[in-house]
């Protein structure tokens, strides 16, 4: 865990914005932090392809540097590439590299011992598509239900551990050369060398690309930093936007909520909670008004509730059948009952929140050890 503050900064810098085919909310907080190093995008028509839209998450260790120019130039560089017009895959691929590249011969950003992780979705012709490089994360709710968008690079997996030990490297700790908790990234040029290619390098820039084709059941996508998903796990961020939805409020105050559930009640939590938080939420609206996407997730919200409920009677009447069967019984058994998952909101939130916190702590990692 990297140095931390008496106190968390909790005020946050909000955005949203909205034309027919999304209403798009977004924040981020410093929290526990010394200091505030992630960035993030959102642009619902690409000026040089208004037919796209882009939105990205970008965390930042070691410095805020490679993030800050990642948020401002990476949708470019993408665009910028011949292959885009035909092969978006391989332009967002080639995209991450060609700015890693120019960023090692930036003297700004080159001579620092920073990096940043980089998770992007990119919507054109009702196609997504979704570049992952570190552990930042992107999911989506398609009628109700969760779609994964991308996958964490951690050391210890098999694929990139490989790659790791080839170049030179070694995992200890669950770290690159037990020291970086992530093994994509842009920038962290002290990992990277030049007689290698760049998608063999220890970390490298170099993304996975997932498509899908976005139908009309499509609600949102959720993309954010690692903040966010040490604390929740994908189907509780999804479960908690998309209940919010469903009671009327705007995307970029889920974002806050969603921060602000998972801040940790003090800087002695492990790291759990104690990073700095980014979350960009995408509601689809299909050139609808977003009130329908609100009707819709409290209908689907109603219905999840109506069907646990009449669960919840079948075990009831199943738990007293048993019950009754056991008075006549001469042995004597012992009955579980099923436990019921704790509402996100209500009057035991904090508590729940605590014991959430306190039973992750000890699988938390920060991003570097120095950061």
């Amino acid at each position: 865990m990297g140095q931390t503050l008496s106190e968390p900064v909790t005020a946050k810098e909000s955005a949203y914005c909205q034309n027919a085919a999304y209403r798009v909310g977004s924040s981020c907080m410093q929290g526990w932090r010394i200091n505030m190093e992630d960035s993030h995008t959102h642009i619902l028509s690409l000026p040089d392809d208004p037919g796209a839209a882009f939105f990205a998450v970008y965390d930042g260790h070691g410095g805020a540097t490679v993030a800050q120019y990642a948020g401002k130039h990476l949708h470019k560089y993408v665009l910028k590439r011949p292959e885009y017009n035909d092969n978006i895959e391989q332009a967002l691929q080639q995209g991450f590299l060609d700015i890693d590249y120019v960023m090692l011969r930036n003297k700004t950003c080159g001579d620092q011992m920073a990096g940043s992780t980089a998770v992007v979705v990119l919507v054109k012709d009702n196609k997504l598509y979704c570049a992952n490089a570190g552990d930042s994360r992107a999911i989506a709710c398609v009628n109700g239900q969760l779609e994964v968008l991308s996958l964490d690079h951690k050391p210890n997996n098999e694929a990139e551990s490989k790659r790791i030990i080839q170049g030179g490297g070694w995992v200890e700790f669950n770290r690159v050369n037990g020291n970086l908790a992530l093994s994509r990234a842009l920038g962290d040029y002290v990992f990277k060398h030049e007689n290698k290619k760049p998608e063999d390098q220890i970390v490298t820039a170099f993304p996975d690309v997932e498509t899908r084709k976005i139908m009309d059941d499509w609600e949102f996508i959720v993309l954010a930093c690692d903040g966010i998903w040490d604390v929740m796990s994908n189907a509780e961020v999804l479960e908690f936007c998309r209940t919010r939805i469903g009671m009327g409020m705007f995307p970029e105050e889920i974002c806050e909520e969603l921060m602000n559930h998972c801040l940790a009640p003090d800087c002695q939590m492990g790291g759990l909670g104690g990073d700095n938080m980014t979350v960009v939420l995408v509601c689809l609206l299909h050139g609808r008004p977003y009130s329908d996407l609100i009707a819709r997730c409290r209908n689907g919200s109603q219905a999840t509730n109506n069907d646990q409920e009449e669960a919840g009677d079948a075990t009831k009447d199943e738990v007293a059948k048993d019950e009754a069967e056991a008075e006549t019984d001469t042995e004597t058994e012992t009955q579980t009952k099923p436990c019921q998952k704790q509402s996100n909101s209500g009057p035991m939130d904090d508590e729940v929140k605590m014991a959430s916190h306190l039973n992750k702590m000890a699988a938390i990692e920060s991003h570097y050890i120095y950061d």
